[in-house]
């Protein structure tokens, strides 16, 4: 029998040991039948269920060890919901075998259901919640988004986008000019103010909740740049918006978070570079990472939108010329296929 199906029989008789107690203990009676159907996957291990029986409707989280760890997520989520920020509660917990029920935040992403027309009110509430999360203190819970987690993820671009997945290798001319540029993004992201970063803060991960948006995907949380989570939601994955709409978006952003006293660069201008050059940095990390997905997970449509990250790089270079020597680096590359629609 394959793992995950092991998996399934292992979380079916976990929750009919939980179930019980949770209903109890909320006064919601005796636990009713009810189907368990997937919910969504995503890029890592992790999987969902919606325990659903009538209108009540439960999440819950498949997080094989030692693949993944609950942890994080159980810690982070706590300090996000101390923060007024919308997560899931957990309502039953199993750490060392991976599995977690949570309240059902909804059933569609910003990504499913964002309009133009829409837009402008579903990212305000973003920003909201944003800002809620970076007010959050500095108190060390959490690790840093130091110099060596920033050069790791930029290194994933060489090692799996290039090589693996292009097969090339850089020659001792370029491997000098792509040190120099990680050099550039990476000592920009350290002189940024810090603030609790989630550093997945896009439409995919936000919910269409009942408190909008419902806020997902935050294990990896640490400290770090101020930018980071703004650029992250403005310049999505799996969806692009005009330059123009995203800058005015920013510009909304740093006023809101300055009257907020959240700690952003004092000149707008100096908060869109650090901006733009934060934002190369992730590009270059997805990229690599979706290349590791493809290659070693078996996953190839995420490559589907590369394209997309390359764009977005690519209006960076053109006004940021001290991105030259990666402006020149990527040229030589073989082109990907335009943004998908």
């Amino acid at each position: 029998m394959p793992e995950q199906d092991v998996r399934l029989q292992l979380l079916d008789a976990w929750l009919d040991q939980q179930l019980p107690a949770v209903f109890a203990e909320r006064g919601w009676g005796a636990v009713p039948a009810a189907t368990l159907t997937a919910a969504s996957s995503d890029a890592s291990f992790r999987r969902y269920f919606r325990w659903q029986a009538g209108e009540r409707s439960l999440i819950v989280m498949d997080a094989p060890p030692p693949r993944e760890d609950c942890r994080p997520f159980v810690k982070v989520a706590g300090l996000l919901a101390g923060a007024g920020v919308n997560v899931p509660q957990i309502l039953a917990a199993d750490l060392e075998r991976g599995f977690l029920l949570l309240n059902d935040l909804g059933r569609q992403t910003y990504l499913e259901v964002i309009e133009t027309e829409d837009a402008d009110r579903l990212m305000d509430d973003a920003l909201e919640a944003l800002l809620a999360l970076q007010r959050l203190p500095l108190d060390g819970q959490l690790p840093g988004y130091d110099e060596a987690l920033l050069l790791r993820e930029l290194q994933l671009f060489p090692d799996w986008y290039l090589r693996r997945h292009l097969g090339l290798e850089l020659s001792a001319a370029q491997q000098a000019a792509w040190q120099r540029t990680c050099a550039l993004l990476i000592d920009s992201a350290l002189a940024q103010p810090r603030v609790l970063v989630h550093r997945d803060y896009m439409p995919r991960n936000l919910m269409l909740s009942e408190r909008n948006p419902g806020v997902l995907d935050f294990q990896d949380a640490v400290y770090g740049p101020v930018t980071y989570d703004v650029t992250c939601l403005f310049k999505d994955a799996f969806l692009s918006w005009p330059e123009a709409r995203v800058r005015g978006w920013l510009q909304d952003y740093w006023r809101r978070a300055r009257a907020a006293a959240i700690p952003v660069q004092a000149e707008f201008e100096d908060f869109l570079r650090a901006s733009d050059l934060m934002g190369v940095q992730r590009h270059l990390k997805v990229i690599g990472i979706f290349a590791r997905i493809c290659h070693r997970d078996g996953k190839p449509r995420y490559l589907e939108d590369v394209p997309r990250f390359f764009a977005y790089i690519q209006a960076v270079l053109a006004r940021r010329p001290e991105l030259a020597e990666l402006g020149e680096l990527l040229a030589d590359l073989p082109q990907p296929a335009a943004v998908p629609e």
